[in-house]
Formats: structure tokens, C-alpha cells, sequence
């Protein structure tokens, strides 16, 4: 079977600065990457090569055996940590307008039966989410694990193929992580939506992936601190069975893995 998003020998420099080199990476549709690795690692800068925000230095990205199209489309969903939702619409409009706008370039908004359509296909997305209820409330009426739920409603509308996660729940309290890990995952078995997720929590990361990616920088020279980016160090898979999971965690170094194998109890 042909990989469903191929990257081949990709590197990212801004000017002097390397920040990914050497990366090589095959994942099947429907797998969940959690992306996990020291700040400024190039996680981040990961995310945006595959959303199209940014075109790599060197190398190539293959979606579906095609050259990654240069700029975000709706093929890509996408949700960061800060709530990328707009203050002025309600929580309906926030979620519909995803339907709306490339339909309606000029106006941004459609009317009539196109619009009621619209509004329905947006409602039942609202509902998966647990937002039903909080159809004619405004952002800023909602509590901050409300809000990351719509900004994943967002994401939704589109029936993307690929969900770019970018640090979530990093803002949330442990609860409410607890719960949006949950309608994650039952979204991601519902969709088998292909994922990638950054994380600064290695027991998140361990927990809801299929495979964890481990990103690091292995080549240093003080003397030229920006000569050499990170790559993908590790590729430890996460849906075998304990005993596989633990000989792929004890041939990490020493600190990585005593957290990833405290993680997997």
C-alpha cells in the first residue's frame, strides 16, 4: 500500500539558521502522529511544511502521491492552542461561515436555503462537539474548553483528510484535557482522519497517538549554534502491545525514556 503522506529528504533554514534537516518520514491514512521533542525543536515548523503555510528549504512532501499544494486548503484542518475563533459571530456562525466563505468569496455569506444548509451541516458538527446547546452564545461566553471545542468544530465543517494539531489542551486545566482527550479520540475513530499532534506532554503524547515522533537535534557545533536542525530521532509505535512498547522505549536516552515509560503504565 502506498503511503498516504510521503516526506522526502525535507530541511527548513531561515537565512543561517537550520531548523529541520534530513527528514524522512511515510505515514498510512488514518494514523495518529503524536509530535513530541525539546522547545524549538522545529515541531511547530513541521506542522506548518504539512499545512502549506511555509514550503520547505529542500526536499518534497507528497500527499496522496502529489506534490503538498502550496498553500493551505481544505484538505488540511487545523487547530492551534490559542482559540482561533472569531469574537463577533456566534458559536453557529463561527462554524458556518467555514461553508460559507469559499462558496461566497466576496460577500462571505450565502442566503437562503444555501444558507439554512449551511447552518444545519454546521449544527450537527456543533453537536458531535458537545456544543449543541451553545449554538446562539459568542466566544467569549464560553469557557476556555468550550472555545478549543469549537475551534475543532472549525477544523470539522471542512472534512478535511488531514487534522494538524498544534499544542491544543496546552492551556487547559488537567480536567478538561482529560475530556477533550476523549472527544478526540472518539472523533479521530469516527473520521479516520490522519492526525498529527505537537505536545509538550509526553503521557498525552504516549496516550492518544498510534505513533510518537520523537524530534531532535543531534548534530551541535557551539561555534556555529545554527549550522544543524532536528529530525526525527525516534518513530516508536504505540498501538502494539505492551511488552513491544517497552523495547522501543528502552532504546531511548535514558531521560526521554524513563518519561515515556512512566507515560505508558
Amino acid at each position: 500500500m502506498k503511503p498516504f503522506i510521503e516526506v522526502r529528504n525535507v530541511w527548513q533554514s531561515y537565512s543561517d539558521q537550520v531548523v529541520l534537516e534530513r527528514l524522512n518520514l511515510s505515514v498510512n491514512e488514518g494514523e495518529f502522529c503524536t509530535l513530541v521533542g525539546a522547545s524549538g525543536c522545529g515541531k511547530s515548523t513541521f506542522l506548518r511544511l504539512l499545512l502549506g503555510q511555509e514550503r520547505p528549504s529542500k526536499g518534497e512532501i507528497l500527499l496522496g502521491g502529489e506534490p503538498l499544494a502550496g498553500e493551505p486548503d481544505a484538505s488540511r484542518g487545523v487547530v492551534f492552542q490559542r482559540y482561533s475563533v472569531f469574537p463577533h459571530l456566534s458559536v453557529l456562525d463561527n462554524v458556518a461561515i467555514g461553508l460559507e466563505l469559499p462558496k461566497a468569496p466576496f460577500l462571505g455569506r450565502l442566503f437562503g436555503a444555501a444558507k439554512r444548509a449551511a447552518r444545519d451541516q454546521a449544527a450537527v458538527i456543533l453537536h458531535k462537539v458537545g456544543l449543541g446547546h451553545a449554538l446562539d452564545k459568542y466566544p467569549s461566553q464560553l469557557s476556555g474548553g468550550m472555545q478549543q471545542r469549537l475551534a475543532i468544530a472549525q477544523a470539522l465543517i471542512m472534512q478535511p483528510r488531514v487534522l494538524l494539531l498544534d499544542e491544543p489542551f496546552g492551556a487547559l486545566d488537567p480536567g478538561i484535557r482529560k475530556d477533550m482527550h476523549a472527544l478526540l479520540l472518539e472523533l479521530w475513530q469516527e473520521t479516520r482522519l490522519t492526525v498529527f499532534m505537537v505536545t509538550h506532554d509526553l503521557s498525552e503524547g504516549f496516550s492518544l497517538g498510534t505513533r510518537l515522533l520523537v524530534f531532535d537535534k543531534v548534530r551541535l557545533d557551539p561555534h556555529e549554534p545554527g549550522a544543524y536542525g532536528a529530525r526525527i530521532t525516534y518513530d516508536i509505535p504505540l498501538n502494539s502491545d505492551r511488552r513491544a512498547r517497552r523495547e522501543a522505549v528502552a532504546h531511548l536516552p535514558p531521560q526521554l525514556g524513563a518519561q515515556l515509560q512512566g507515560a505508558s503504565q
